[in-house]
C-alpha cells in the first residue's frame, strides 16, 4: 500500500502546501488517543441530556455523522458553550502517543509550508505535537475555533483555511483518516491521501464505518504509513 509508483510521486512532484489532519493521522489508531476523548464525550453528553449510556452513545455518534462533529451538533441542537465542552473532552493522558522521529524527519523535509487543519482545538494539537517531537515542525495550527466551529467535512471550513494562508488548492495536497473529509478537497483541486488504520484494528468505540475506506475519486492516494509514504517522495 506504501509502494509509490513513479505516476504517484509525479502527482505529487507540485506541491507546495501540505496539509494534515490530526487525530488518528499524525499518530495511529492503535494509540487509541481518541478513544479517551471519545469516552468524555459520551460521558459530556450523558451529563446534558441525561439519557443513559447507550442513548447519549447513539445520538453523539448521529452528530458526529451528521454534523462533522459532535460539538456542532451540540451547538446547533443544545446550544452548548464550545470552550466547556473542548476543554471538558481534551482532559485526556497524552502518553500513549510516542514519539516518532521517522514522522517528524519526512514532514520536516517536505519542500513548502506545513499546515495541520484539525477538528480539535490548538490546545490539543500542540499536546499531540510535543510527543510526537514535532512542536515547531507546522507554520500554523488551524482549528476548530479557527473554522468558527463550522468542522470539516463543511465547505465553509476548507474555504476560510485557503484564504487566511493563502493556499492556492491546486498546489496543495490533504492528509485525513477520514474519507468523507477529503471529498472537498478533491472536489476543489487538491490532492488527497487517506492515512488508513492497519487492517487488523479494531477497538469497541469505533464504528465500522469511521474505519471505511474509499475507493472514489475523492480519494487519489491511500496509506497505511505515513511516514513510509512520505520518504518515498523526493
Amino acid at each position: 500500500m506504501n509502494d509509490l509508483t513513479p505516476a504517484v510521486v509525479r502527482s505529487l512532484s507540485h506541491v507546495t502546501d501540505w496539509v494534515f489532519d490530526l487525530d488518528n493521522t499524525l499518530y495511529p489508531r492503535t494509540c487509541n488517543l481518541f478513544a479517551q476523548i471519545d469516552v468524555r464525550i459520551t460521558q459530556y453528553v450523558m451529563d446534558l441530556t441525561r439519557l443513559d449510556f447507550a442513548g447519549a452513545r447513539e445520538l453523539q455518534k448521529s452528530y458526529y455523522r451528521d454534523y462533522g462533529t459532535t460539538l456542532n451538533g451540540l451547538m446547533q441542537r443544545h446550544k452548548v458553550d464550545p470552550d466547556h465542552f473542548l476543554t471538558t473532552v481534551h482532559a485526556i493522558d497524552y502518553t500513549p502517543v510516542d514519539a516518532h522521529p521517522d514522522l517528524v524527519d519526512a514532514i520536516r523535509s517536505l519542500p513548502g509550508r506545513k499546515f495541520i487543519l484539525t477538528n480539535g482545538d490548538t490546545g490539543h494539537a500542540r499536546s499531540v505535537l510535543r510527543r510526537l517531537g514535532g512542536d515547531e515542525l507546522f507554520e500554523h495550527v488551524h482549528d476548530i475555533r479557527a473554522m468558527t466551529f463550522v468542522p470539516k467535512p463543511h465547505r465553509e471550513a476548507y474555504d476560510g483555511f485557503f484564504a487566511t494562508y493563502g493556499i492556492d488548492p491546486n498546489s496543495a495536497v490533504m492528509f485525513d483518516d477520514l474519507e468523507k473529509n477529503l471529498v472537498v478537497p478533491h472536489e476543489v483541486g487538491m490532492s488527497t491521501v487517506q492515512v488508513v488504520a492497519s487492517d487488523d484494528f479494531q477497538h469497541e468505540q469505533v464504528e465500522a464505518w469511521e474505519l471505511g475506506r474509499a475507493t472514489g475519486p475523492h480519494v487519489h492516494h491511500v496509506t497505511d504509513n505515513l511516514a513510509q509514504f512520505l520518504r518515498q517522495l523526493p
